[in-house]
């Protein structure tokens, strides 16, 4: 489910669609049977959110086979939202998404530099 939330960001990122790509990256989903809770930080978030979730939900119900899916929307003001500071940080977060960039590191012999 965060692997086709995170395309579907970055599908609207590529649109330039990106407050609504960084909307959608502030944190991480959580799935509860067929229901997705969405904590965002303020109001103003919530409004665009909800503005493009007709689009966010068909992406998801098609793409996970299951037209049972809701998400459910939470405000809360005390979160923080989630930041990578050092490249070490933003490597694992890009592990997360995607596993394969491991293989690509080692393939071509990267390095992880600060």
């Amino acid at each position: 489910m965060r692997l086709h939330w995170n395309k579907y960001a970055e599908r609207l990122g590529q649109k330039g669609l990106k407050i609504m790509e960084s909307i959608l990256l502030i944190s991480d989903p959580v799935l509860n049977g067929t229901t997705i809770s969405y904590e965002l930080p303020n109001e103003g978030s919530k409004l665009e959110f909800e503005s493009q979730m007709n689009g966010l939900l068909g992406h998801l119900k098609g793409h996970l086979h299951n037209h049972d899916i809701t998400i459910e929307v939470i405000v809360n003001e005390q979160a923080e939202t989630k930041r990578t500071y050092n490249n070490q940080d933003r490597y694992n977060r890009f592990l997360e998404i995607n596993p394969n960039i491991e293989l690509l590191r080692s393939t071509f012999g990267l390095d992880l530099k600060d």
